[in-house]
């Protein structure tokens, strides 16, 4: 009778199994996993470092780089202990188109976790569903920042400009593929502004939320394979350090929109969804739950935003660029704009930690400042470094294909990780 022994699996690290360059070492008897032990550093970029040697305004796209789901919910951090350095107070118009792009954020990370995790799991419709809403979102994102993905539209004192007046139209003329009365019903919520475009969206995106719950809430197969699979009890999951969607996802009401309430969070009406057995299904509840209620904050802010015009920066020109207009016909406004893009701002020595509740959990950025125009040194804390660590615990008596299930549901970005 042959010897039974344990294998050992190399898993990953390519990139669509993994969500990142995340090289698994499976300790197999069977199926079934025995030992799983992350290893990360694949993808080490040093970003940490290399704001040390940047302006604090050329150091503001490296945060779009890190989680590159949730790219403006990572300038946000960032930004804000600048602000808290500098003590300055952000114009409330800006607090509440911050907030706005938060939560369209959050729709966007949560349509690539979920419609990714769906496809790792076997289901492919949803992918396809999701990333027809996630589309939209990143126009939105253009629409700003002139960039789908990398915005650089947050700045210290308020965000880089106001929402436009216009929204980019399709043109039939530069598509092969697509007809007159295709292009016209496509630009049916883009003849007014961007925020009319974004009301639009919000109207109709519950029907969408909807949808995705057809495919997959009440799907036999989706049930069987998250049900049980990758359970954290209460307890375990705040010594582990989770945060987000799966700190909720184990049954712990906690966010820092409430909690700790930053920009105009506590004036807005929200619920926190939380769920039960702390497993891969309840954390997919809990995401969808987490976009019908973003969906419900960006409606408040349009309401806002729609009746409440004003400055979207601060006006003091040390540390904010000043218009265009004003820069290209008064001298002090020139030297002042080449000042602060070459040499930058000078922040007061000191330190300081600022979080928001980021898509996946708490984003926060410790900051040393000794005086200069570049962080004296720079900490990120990143909440999918702190979930990775549960992966050994999460999988250990599942199946294999269940690893899959478990690395989906964490939704780990590694720019993040191997930050």
């Amino acid at each position: 009778m042959a010897d039974i022994k344990n294998y050992t699996l190399n898993f990953g690290p390519q990139h669509p199994a993994t969500h990142g360059v995340l090289r698994l070492i499976l300790e197999l008897d069977g199926e079934v996993i025995k030992k799983a032990d992350p290893h990360i550093g694949f993808l080490h970029r040093a970003t940490e470092k290399l704001v040390e040697n940047k302006t604090y305004i050329q150091a503001l796209p490296y945060m779009d780089r890190l989680d590159y789901v949730s790219m403006m919910c990572n300038e946000h951090a960032y930004v804000m202990a600048i602000e808290k350095l500098l003590d300055i107070k952000v114009p409330i118009r800006a607090q509440y188109i911050r907030v706005m792009f938060d939560e369209i954020t959050r729709l966007m990370n949560h349509l690539m976790s979920l419609g990714s995790h769906a496809l790792d799991v076997g289901a492919m419709a949803v992918f396809l569903y999701m990333f027809r809403e996630r589309e939209d979102l990143m126009d939105c994102y253009e629409s700003v920042s002139g960039a789908r993905m990398h915005a650089a539209y947050y700045r210290p004192g308020g965000v880089y400009r106001d929402l436009p007046d216009k929204m980019e139209r399709y043109d039939d003329k530069f598509s092969k593929h697509r007809s007159k009365k295709e292009t016209n019903y496509m630009n049916q919520a883009r003849s007014g502004s961007l925020l009319d475009f974004i009301e639009d969206f919000t109207n109709r995106f519950p029907t969408c939320v909807d949808e995705y719950e057809t495919l997959l809430t009440d799907n036999p197969i989706w049930k069987q394979r998250l049900i049980g699979i990758g359970v954290v009890d209460p307890e375990r999951a705040k010594a582990l350090g989770f945060t987000g969607p799966m700190l909720r996802g184990s049954g712990i009401s906690w966010d820092l929109r409430k909690m700790q309430s930053y920009e105009v969070y506590d004036r807005l009406e929200f619920n926190i969804p939380i769920g039960k057995n702390g497993d891969c299904y309840d954390r997919y509840l809990v995401r969808i739950s987490e976009m019908r209620e973003s969906n419900k904050i960006i409606q408040q802010c349009i309401k806002w935003l729609r009746n409440n015009p004003g400055p979207v920066i601060i006006d003091n020109y040390k540390i904010a660029q000043p218009n265009r207009f004003s820069m290209k016909s008064n001298m002090e406004e020139l030297i002042h704009h080449f000042k602060l893009f070459s040499e930058g701002f000078h922040v007061p020595p000191g330190e300081v930690y600022a979080s928001i509740e980021h898509p996946k959990g708490e984003f926060g950025i410790y900051l040393i400042s000794n005086g200069a125009n570049k962080p004296y040194r720079l900490k990120i804390r990143a909440p999918g470094f702190a979930h990775l660590q549960s992966l050994n615990e999460m999988s250990k008596g599942h199946m294999i294909s269940d690893a899959v299930t478990i690395i989906g549901t964490q939704d780990i970005v590694f720019g993040e990780i191997d930050r």
